[in-house]
């Protein structure tokens, strides 16, 4: 696994947002839209989320929590998850296609 693999992620022990340096060419409003995204979800349920990349272009989600974290909301997260992908359906798909195409070297089909 490449360290580009990972897109952004947001904790709520630490406070912090984390983009990964790969994909500082993404434009300004789209790096805040995840900023937002991530802090909030981490605000609203606790834990850590991660946004990160299969080998084949598709963005996953993913929430893990410390062990003695009695305030992680894991039934939450699973339904914050599937509000956001439903939400940010344009979003989540955009960013999929500049990483197969950035990334992944794939041709870009306008669908």
């Amino acid at each position: 696994m490449y360290d580009y693999d990972v897109l952004c992620g947001a904790s709520a022990y630490t406070k912090q947002f984390y983009l990964n340096d790969q994909f500082e060419g993404l434009p300004e409003g789209i790096k805040e839209e995840l900023k937002i995204m991530c802090v909030l979800f981490t605000e609203d349920v606790g834990g850590v989320l991660t946004l990160r990349f299969e080998e084949d272009g598709t963005l996953l989600f993913e929430t893990s929590s410390e062990e003695d974290d009695f305030f992680y909301d894991e039934i939450g997260s699973v339904l914050k998850i599937k509000q956001l992908q439903k939400t940010k359906q344009e979003l989540l798909e955009s960013l999929e296609t500049y990483y197969k195409v950035f990334f992944l070297g794939e041709d870009w089909d306008e669908e």
